[in-house]
């Protein structure tokens, strides 16, 4: 976190304990949650490290309270009055009661890397929350608000979900296209359904039998780059689906996008409580996506088709779309079965939505500055999916949240077609130049204004908007590693691979310098593939490198340990000698350390 950030952050802290409005401050609600009674909602406020707690009779803020950095999730517990916050940045859980009509904090658990979505079981007694970072899930024990165990999943379980008896549980792992379903008494992995080029896996929900876990996800394919293939779905494409959560089956699925008016960025997910409606937020096109669910035509093997269904798209009372702006996270309904809450990122507000007359009937103001920065507005950019070619996908689709993805892809930015290569992360972008994996591109600008024309097949940016777009990339901040020690020294292990990274015989350092771990410089390591057009390749950063889950330009590797002992190792590329077993081992967790 950067100086400037730390005080604000310091200031937001003071005015919230004083009760003080910080009005200035951008809140940016990514998730919310409404109490059992329908009373309240408490939002998770993402860029202001905060939650809000609001009143629904009234619509009125009644406190907000500071919590963990980088919020992620929040979720009353079943007694009405306990809420638990998930903290991404800080790598813990923070607990909240209501308390004479505003929040008081109760308790704070500590979990680690980088923990993300939240389910607690029915009776109140203990809560998973997924770690991205480590592939796992991080049991709590309530009543005594210590971590339990870590159960290892797979990568990146960023949301989750229990069924209606809390025997088993749905964790969603973007990283490897999979939805895992474990038996929630020992632990163990009962079987996983594939999500064929699967990315960005959203919120889950259970259903209210039991029977099935619904969430949306976006598919991302192999096709050449133009206006024909993007048209048919064939490049990126948004999906709803359900796994089966009492028993092993193919999972099911329905086609979102329209055809010239597509969907992008499908985010979150409500069911209805008497069944009867299912309800997702698409972020990047700014609405609400709201489905009839009895007889959906979701489809198992062989489906769906690349579409919406043509017969669910002209009936207007199995499916409407509802213009709410900003970009819609968290959903929440009321047990009225139409009233609708939303969580506007980019409007720092609770959206009130009728879904009887499909309106926005109230807006709840959470705070944030009376005028929009250059860098907001470049943000606005980055999370629009009406920038590409019938708004198909945003620049967030292939770098969620700034970061990467788990494809490697064909963005026609080396002047080639069917060309794959991993997503590279956009953190310190603007200080690591030369650009692309071939580092052709000299110009920021430049490259920005032709991923937008030719990656997303969408109208040329103004000046303005690539200056607003590339202020927003310079406030990118990479979360803190959390794989080191607490004070952000590196452990004994870390340590010893700092040393085999900076050896003769390694010679990892030779490229690999600096404050970003990169040369800047291209490099013939003996990678090329047949089809690649440039011979050599950039030197990427390695900063972050614990966050992927594909590594070298094509993401032939699946593992740091294949790039250290095999496809990039000193013999091959130094030509020095093999690793032992030890130094793969510390170098490896050298590298999880940057």
């Amino acid at each position: 976190m950067s100086y400037l950030n730390r005080q604000c952050l310091v200031v937001l802290t003071l005015l919230l304990a004083s009760n003080c409005y910080a009005a200035e401050v951008d809140r940016s609600p990514v998730d919310l949650s409404l109490s059992p009674d329908g009373r309240w909602l408490v939002t998770a406020n993402e860029t202001s490290d905060s939650i809000s707690l609001i009143r629904t009779s009234d619509g009125k803020v009644i406190a907000e309270a500071a919590c963990g950095d980088h919020p992620a999730a929040v979720e009353f517990c079943p007694d009405g009055e306990t809420v638990l916050v998930t903290s991404e940045w800080s790598g813990d859980v923070t607990v909240f009661s209501i308390a004479d009509g505003g929040l008081k904090r109760t308790g704070l658990i500590s979990v680690g890397f980088e923990p993300c979505g939240l389910t607690i079981t029915r009776d109140g007694k203990r809560a998973f929350v997924g770690l991205v970072a480590s592939g796992q899930v991080a049991e709590i024990d309530l009543s005594t608000q210590r971590l339990v165990r870590r159960l290892d999943v797979g990568s990146w379980p960023r949301y989750l979900t229990l069924s209606a008896d809390d025997s088993r549980l749905a964790v969603g792992c973007s990283g490897e296209s999979q939805i895992h379903v474990l038996d929630v008494k020992t632990g163990e992995k009962l079987y996983h359904e594939p999500l064929a080029y699967g990315i960005n896996i959203g919120h889950m929900i259970p259903s209210a039998d039991g029977k099935y876990a619904y969430f949306p996800w976006m598919v991302s394919r192999t096709n050449p780059i133009n206006v024909s293939n993007l048209r048919k779905g064939w490049l990126l494409a948004s999906r709803i689906g359900r796994v089966r959560l009492d028993g092993p089956a193919d999972r099911e699925a329905i086609s979102l996008d329209v055809p010239g008016l597509a969907v992008a960025d499908p985010h979150g997910i409500v069911i209805s409580r008497d069944d009867r409606r299912l309800v997702a937020s698409s972020a990047g096109t700014h609405e609400l996506l709201v489905y009839r669910l009895p007889n959906l035509p979701f489809i198992g093997a062989g489906g769906p088709g690349d579409l919406i269904d043509r017969a669910l798209e002209r009936d207007r009372d199995r499916f409407q779309r509802i213009e709410v702006g900003g970009r819609p996270m968290g959903l929440q309904m009321a047990d009225d079965n139409h009233t609708l809450y939303v969580a506007n990122y980019l409007q720092n507000s609770v959206q009130v939505v009728d879904l009887d007359s499909q309106t926005v009937t109230d807006e709840i103001a959470l705070g944030g500055p009376a005028d929009v920065s250059l860098a907001r507005r470049g943000m606005e950019i980055f999370y629009d999916g009406e920038r590409s070619l019938d708004q198909w996908y945003s620049c967030h689709s292939c770098h969620q949240n700034g970061g990467t993805n788990s494809r490697a892809m064909d963005t026609l930015n080396d002047g080639t077609e069917q060309t794959f290569k991993t997503v590279l992360p956009l953190h310190h972008v603007t200080e690591t130049g030369p650009w692309t994996w071939h580092g052709w591109q000299q110009d920021l600008d430049n490259a920005m204004h032709k991923s937008i024309t030719s990656t997303m097949l969408g109208k040329a940016p103004s000046a303005q908007d690539k200056q607003a777009l590339l202020t927003f990339l310079e406030t990118l901040e990479a979360p803190p590693n959390p794989f080191r020690n607490p004070d952000g020294s590196l452990t004994d292990v870390a340590e010893r691979g700092r040393q085999v990274f900076e050896s003769d015989f390694a010679a990892c350092a030779e490229c690999h310098n600096g404050p970003h771990f990169s040369d800047g410089k291209n490099h013939d390591v003996g990678l090329n593939s047949p089809d690649d057009f440039y011979e050599n390749y950039n030197t990427p950063s390695l900063l972050g490198t614990y966050r992927k889950v594909l590594w070298l330009h094509t993401g032939r590797a699946r593992s740091l340990e294949r790039v250290v002992t095999d496809l990039h190792s000193p013999e091959k590329v130094a030509g020095t000698r093999k690793l032992t077993e030890q130094e793969a081992g510390d170098l490896i967790e050298y590298l999880k350390s940057l």
